[in-house]
């Protein structure tokens, strides 16, 4: 190897692959490639998620710089060698021209030139900076458009990231949805189910009564038509009879044709009677299932007051002369429906109005009375209620409910078998919210008034009156 190479491969081990000069503070990284100090840390930036080297591309997983102090050394006996620099290194051809090394850069053109080529009438009037110089102020440029692009490239990654969060929870909210529906109509469609089998069932006991009348009008009918078509056969033969047998016995005769009168046939009504009306809607369906709730004063918080009727209730801020009894509410403004379930299909309304806070629902018979306690369905509570301008389901956590108008009643529809309570906003008849569970015990309905706040909540909850389909 000749003397020139051998030095310029031996500058070459000590050069900067960033900054191209002689290395200042060097450093390793793990791949094993080296960088001065300052150089690596400005291109990996201070706020970098990860690192990789700016060679070899390797991901490094820690930013731990060891420094190099060998490599240091080895730059310092280079510069007091002051070795030849030989040809142009490799990477930087000289100039075809004039066979002088390129160390110059003119700005107009964009090209690398030689000394005698800045001399020369084709550049001199053009601006012409060493190329150190120039790489350098380019390097600053593109460092700069590095940054730019960088905090780019970290919005658009964050604004990925908050479209795929978007997009997944959308994709949650419409299988919720999806689910929802199809619990709905499947609800639905047993409901309707259940009137048809009991319409038709109603038809056929109609039907067989009706028949049955009918039939036995027929079967009177044809016994008398009968006994005609019998004596109308015995006159006609005797008045073919000679006059002697045509007078005897003609009197009997007579008489009998006389006292032989028809019978008309019992009126019977073909008209289908009233009851038959086909329900497409689930509420008129939830209807046949209405039960007459009313409030028990017994387990009544004392500053509330029931109505005579034990049909609504409304909270007041002085509390009552009450007996302390185990089953009355001690904590809050709460009271249960009087009637108990432990099976079957309940369903109630209730007026909320503008009530700007109420909860409503069921409960666990056995649920205490006495302290404070979470309303969840852990607890013994199947609720939802209006709180803050906010519905909710009284999950863990809670479950916004999104309400497209405003309720002023809320139908409650409990399942006991199916361990469902389902809750119905009657004034758009949409369905809010279904509460799946196991059951046990005896499920009662369940009121919160809230507090009356100086009037703003003072109105009453109030069980609407439904008239149950026979």
């Amino acid at each position: 190897m000749a003397a020139g190479d051998l030095a310029r491969s031996f500058q070459d081990e000590v050069t900067c692959p960033i900054c191209l000069e002689f290395f200042t503070d060097p450093v390793s990284i793990e791949c094993g490639h080296n960088y001065c100090w300052a150089c690596l840390s400005q291109c990996w930036g201070e706020s970098e998620p990860k690192f990789s080297c700016p060679q070899c591309r390797e991901t490094i997983l820690q930013r731990h710089l060891r420094p190099n102090y060998q490599l240091g050394n080895l730059v310092e006996l280079v510069k007091r060698l002051r070795l030849p620099a030989g040809p142009a290194p490799k990477g930087q051809p000289g100039c075809e021209r004039h066979q002088e090394s390129l160390k110059l850069f003119c700005q107009e053109d964009q090209t690398l030139i030689c000394v005698v080529c800045d001399r020369s009438q084709e550049h001199r009037a053009h601006t012409v900076v060493p190329i150190e110089e120039a790489a350098q102020e380019y390097k600053e440029k593109l460092q700069g458009a590095l940054g730019l692009l960088r905090k780019q490239l970290k919005k658009a990654e964050a604004l990925t990231s908050k479209e795929k969060e978007q997009t997944t929870e959308w994709q949650r909210t419409v299988q919720a949805k999806r689910v929802t529906i199809a619990g709905e109509f499947n609800k639905l469609h047993t409901l309707l189910k259940e009137e048809e089998q009991l319409l038709l069932q109603r038809l056929a006991e109609e039907e067989r009564e009706t028949l049955q009348w009918l039939q036995e009008n027929v079967s009177k009918l044809s016994q008398q038509s009968s006994s005609l078509q019998q004596l109308i056969a015995e006159i006609e033969g005797k008045c073919q009879q000679p006059v002697a047998e045509l007078l005897k016995d003609v009197k009997s005769t007579l008489s009998r044709s006389e006292n032989m009168k028809l019978q008309g046939p019992e009126p019977v009504s073909t008209d289908l009677q009233d009851g038959y009306k086909i329900c497409l809607d689930l509420r008129e369906a939830l209807n046949r299932f209405a039960v007459d709730v009313t409030l028990d004063p017994d387990t009544a918080n004392r500053y509330l007051v029931l109505s005579e009727d034990r049909k609504s209730v409304r909270h007041r801020n002085r509390r009552q002369a009450l007996p302390n009894t185990p089953e009355r509410f001690v904590t809050y403004p709460e009271v249960l429906g009087a009637e108990g379930f432990a099976g079957g299909r309940h369903y109630w309304e209730v007026e909320v109005g503008d009530k700007p806070e109420w909860e409503l629902g069921v409960c666990r018979e056995s649920v205490s009375r006495k302290g404070e306690s979470e309303n969840s369905p852990r607890n013994g509570y199947w609720v939802m209620l209006l709180r803050d301008g906010e519905y909710e389901a009284s999950t863990s956590p809670s479950t916004l409910l999104p309400v497209s108008a405003r309720p002023s009643r809320v139908g409650v529809f409990l399942d006991y078998q199916a361990g469902e309570v389902s809750f119905y906003n009657v004034t758009d008849r949409s369905h809010l919210f279904t509460f799946t569970d196991t059951f046990s015990g005896t499920l009662r309905p369940y009121f919160y008034t809230g507090y009356s706040d100086n009037g703003a909540n003072a109105a009453p909850l109030t069980i609407w009156p439904i008239l149950a389909q026979a």
